[in-house]
């Protein structure tokens, strides 16, 4: 679902306020209710809101995901661009761990054309797309499948990243919290990516601009244990601070990526 810029101010109004009510929205907007209406519909529909009497909120929790296919769906341009200024920055020839989540399967889109690539992963949709790519040499994880979305967790995973030590280490993330921290839902899948940061050089967090003060149960780490974000729009207060202190530098992938 490609959002207009209304829908996207609203869902960020949700994200950063909290749960509103429509005759908040419709002020806030200097639209109708009926318009506000429409928009909450149109977004709950897609599973970006739940509505509740008289207004909306963030669906589900900070114990659970959204389901993996309407996160597919979820800021799929941001998505896009984000990943091509990844696929920019990443050289012929280097070795990568790629983890669980729908930006990180648009980056393995964008690396189709890279060669003499050795990706370590464990999302079963990264290697299905790229062992279609004949100079890149993929290694797939042990561990449990996870039936929702194909990613692979648990300490059998744990142990397998642990033999390996990679250029760059990119992963996606949830949510990050106003204190600077990362996280995420399934605690399995916190400390498979825990080790990614261990075993790589570099480490390459991919987050558009809804993961911004998203809360979710689990920490998996701290921003400054980051050496490049990148993302669709400038992060807002209190994050640019953050980003600044913590010496990580920040990639905002412009529209003219897409």
């Amino acid at each position: 679902m490609n959002l207009a810029p209304r829908h996207t101010h609203l869902l960020d109004v949700v994200r950063t306020h909290g749960p509103q009510t429509i005759e908040a929205l419709a002020e806030r907007f200097g639209v109708t209710l009926q318009t506000v209406r429409r928009d909450v519909q149109r977004l709950a529909e897609a599973g970006l809101l739940s509505r509740f009497h008289g207004g909306v909120r963030l669906p589900g929790s900070t114990t659970e995901n959204i389901a993996y296919r309407q996160r597919q769906a979820m800021e799929s341009d941001a998505k896009t661009r984000i990943a091509r200024a990844i696929a920019q920055r990443v050289p012929n020839g280097c070795s990568l761990i790629l983890n669980i989540g729908t930006t990180i399967e648009a980056v393995a889109r964008e690396l189709m054309q890279h060669q003499g690539l050795r990706v370590i992963t464990n999302n079963l949709h990264v290697a299905a797309l790229l062992s279609a790519n004949p100079s890149c040499e993929v290694i797939v994880a042990g561990g449990q499948v996870r039936g929702a979305d194909q990613g692979i967790v648990g300490e059998a995973t744990v142990d397998f990243m642990r033999q390996f030590k990679v250029d760059i280490g990119l992963i996606g993330i949830s949510g990050i919290e106003a204190d600077g921290t990362l996280r995420d839902f399934d605690y399995r899948e916190v400390k498979v990516a825990r080790t990614i940061i261990g075993q790589s050089r570099e480490v390459w967090l991919a987050a558009d601009h809804s993961k911004f003060n998203r809360p979710a149960m689990v920490e998996l780490a701290r921003l400054d244990e980051v050496d490049v974000v990148f993302t669709d729009e400038p992060p807002p207060p209190p994050f640019d601070a953050l980003l600044t202190q913590g010496d990580v530098e920040c990639v905002v992938a412009g529209r003219d990526a897409a």
